[in-house]
């Protein structure tokens, strides 16, 4: 499990509410509401998660706003969660941006970093570090 923090200045940097932790974890992802038609159950996995929410691979048609069920599919917990995003990747299923409608520190039973963790700068190593 790797932990990230955005990057200095990017256009998301002022909108993160907590740190990002790269978590592959199984979850099922489920409409709520909406037309029949449109409805879908598909299990997938994480790939970023946070104590807001998660990025999600999702091959079911999405639109940004649109409420579904989240089932982290080890726990069998459910959490109601909104699309925040929605960016198509070339070749891979689509990574979806889903927020939870109210911050679920415990879903993902992860740790998550203080918020004023950061990431160390890779430092190059030289002959007395060995």
């Amino acid at each position: 499990m790797a932990i990230g923090s955005p990057p200095k200045g990017g256009p998301d940097s002022s909108r993160r509410r907590s740190q990002r932790v790269i978590l592959t974890m199984r979850v099922t992802v489920r409409t709520e509401g909406g037309p029949k038609e449109t409805s879908f159950e598909e299990e997938t996995h994480t790939l970023v998660v946070n104590v807001h929410g998660a990025l999600i691979a999702l091959s079911g048609k999405v639109v940004k706003g649109q409420k579904l069920r989240l089932t982290n599919r080890r726990t069998q917990e459910e959490q109601m969660c909104r699309v925040a995003s929605v960016a198509p990747t070339p070749g891979g299923k689509p990574q979806v941006g889903v927020e939870f409608l109210k911050p679920s520190p415990d879903f993902w039973r992860i740790s998550f970093p203080p918020e004023d963790w950061v990431l160390p700068e890779p430092s190059s190593v030289t002959s007395d570090d060995r």
